[in-house]
């Protein structure tokens, strides 16, 4: 299975039925250039119509960390030409580019683990706020560090973070400061809800052993879950209620429904089919 998710620069596995792990590979500090992007996007795509995948974990096989964010050697942030309207708009296809290959993470009908350790910065931020579980190494060091290159972040975490965490104060400060902060202070943003000891290998583990857990629920009911919450944070509440009306008129027809009241009654586990090939 994990030949259908080969690329240079994102090592595939798969450690337990319906769980895999993608493990970005660009030491020496997994810099994102746009192939990586590229990879990323492609990978998530991939996996969320592979009925074979329940639950995705994200991490990194590099020892220094996550990422240590854009890099800005291969990056255009740097094209100039004579005509300022005209680099506006060659700069706004390639924001555009990048913007979904982050987003391919929130889109994924499966649900996404990410597993930080190490250096964590712009643009991992970036890629943990699109995911729906994030985890954290002791020792992890984030920063939400765009203003340092004169930029305001511009591929999702400004977008994303004041709605996944808890705290517009310290988003802001951090934002606008780019400043470093570790576990304690991801922890109180909201931006991580575990922080894990034992480096790249106890994050990684312990997101594998959630994601077990995840992949043995219903697939239906799993993708159903990620979705409305996606769906509801953006909209209002009666907004989201109502979607979710017109959502479950149709799950609430699945065959896991009964099979997971047959196996609560027998004190069995329950076996729940794969999604169909999309």
């Amino acid at each position: 299975m994990p030949s259908t998710y080969d690329a240079p620069l994102i090592k595939a596995s798969f450690p337990s039925d319906g769980v895999l792990v993608l493990a970005l590979a660009r030491p020496p500090v997994n810099a994102f250039s746009t192939s990586l992007f590229h990879q990323l996007e492609d990978s998530f795509r991939t996996a969320s119509s592979d009925s074979d995948v329940r639950c995705i974990v994200l991490t990194s096989e590099v020892d220094k960390g996550f990422t240590a964010g854009l890099d800005l050697h291969s990056s255009d942030l740097m094209r100039n030409a004579d005509d300022p309207a005209r680099t506006a708009l060659l700069l706004r296809p390639h924001i555009a580019d990048l913007q979904r290959s982050v987003s391919s993470i929130q889109e994924c009908d499966k649900p996404v683990i990410v597993a930080v350790h190490g250096l964590c910065l712009g643009a991992g931020i970036d890629i943990m706020s699109a995911a729906d579980v994030r985890f954290c190494a002791e020792g992890s060091i984030f920063a939400i560090k765009e203003v340092d290159i004169a930029l305001a972040a511009d591929i999702g975490s400004l977008q994303r973070l004041p709605r996944v965490t808890a705290n517009a104060s310290l988003v802001a400060e951090l934002a606008l400061t780019a400043r470093n902060f570790g576990p304690a202070e991801a922890e109180k943003l909201g931006l991580v809800s575990r922080v894990v000891p034992g480096g790249q290998k106890g994050v990684t583990d312990e997101a594998v052993k959630l994601a077990k857990v995840i992949a043995s629920k219903s697939p239906i009911a799993t993708l159903s879950t990620k979705h409305l919450i996606n769906y509801s944070r953006e909209h209002t509440v009666q907004e989201g209620l109502q979607y979710t009306q017109a959502w479950n008129m149709a799950m609430l027809q699945t065959a896991d429904i009964p099979a997971a009241f047959q196996a609560f009654t027998t004190k069995k586990a329950p076996r729940f089919a794969n999604l169909a090939k999309l």
